[in-house]
């Protein structure tokens, strides 16, 4: 999470001390917010904490694309699988 006193800075202060920036994300674990004449230009941050998001992100993805699944049936919008393939493959001109 970003601490807005101490993770807001101008991009010149970046240029100047990148590695200081760059062993301060690592430490701990939060992005920099780098500005552009006063306005949020860049978000920057360690790999390993982007990865998480990442990985985060995806999670969520599957479990909304799970609850849609679960919905869809609870509402009657779906057919067997069988059906489903058979009229795919009769969209797409392959045949059986």
């Amino acid at each position: 999470m970003i601490n807005l006193s101490q993770d807001i800075h101008p991009l010149t202060a970046f240029k100047r001390s990148t590695s200081d920036f760059v062993n301060r994300m690592k430490r701990t674990r939060r992005a920099v917010v780098l500005t552009v004449n006063g306005k949020a230009e860049l978000i920057v941050q360690d790999a390993k904490s982007y990865q998480q998001i990442l990985d985060r992100l995806e999670r969520f993805e599957a479990v909304e694309a799970i609850r849609a699944g679960i919905a869809a049936a609870e509402e009657g919008r779906v057919k067997p699988a069988r059906r489903a393939l058979a009229e795919l493959q009769d969209e797409l001109g392959i045949s059986r």
